[in-house]
């Protein structure tokens, strides 16, 4: 069973982060060249907020807001969904689908090891199928088909 470390340890890569005096355009450069979807707003060794592709939808039909002059502080989400490093693959997807998020910090002795995108686990989950699968289908191949009989009585 996958569990959020784990899918962590193959993620590889570290948490993407910028801080709270950030500009939003600051932000999305880094998200654009990083090719994701949100970034940790780190206060010091602090993780104090979340900016996603969403949070940009909401925020540019807000009046005042500007990407080149807006500070990311004013705009990210602060209310950080967090779970345990050794919850199964299932409990995240139940945890994001019941909290209706798509990122998830995930926590180990009180500190942060990474985020996980909703993305992450459901390329877990298809992976873990798929292997699942291939091993089915190692085990009843075509040969055992062939192999079956039918007797027909004749009457």
């Amino acid at each position: 069973m996958f569990t959020a470390e784990k899918i962590i340890a193959e993620k590889s890569h570290d948490i993407v982060s910028t801080s709270p005096e950030s500009t939003v355009a600051d932000a999305l450069k880094i998200m654009i060249d990083k090719k994701i979807g949100a970034i940790a707003i780190k206060d010091g060794d602090k993780y104090v907020g979340i900016w996603t592709e969403r949070d940009l939808m909401k925020n540019v039909v807000t009046d005042g807001f500007f990407s080149k002059t807006s500070r990311i502080k004013d705009f990210m989400s602060t209310d950080l969904k967090i779970a345990q490093f050794d919850e199964s693959v299932f409990a995240l997807q139940d945890k994001m689908l019941g909290k209706r998020v798509r990122h998830l910090f995930i926590e180990k002795n009180n500190t942060i090891i990474g985020i996980l995108s909703i993305g992450d686990i459901i390329k877990c989950i298809l992976n873990d199928k798929t292997e699942e699968l291939n091993e089915l289908n190692a085990i009843v191949n075509f040969d055992y088909y062939e192999n079956w009989k039918f007797n027909k009585k004749n009457k």
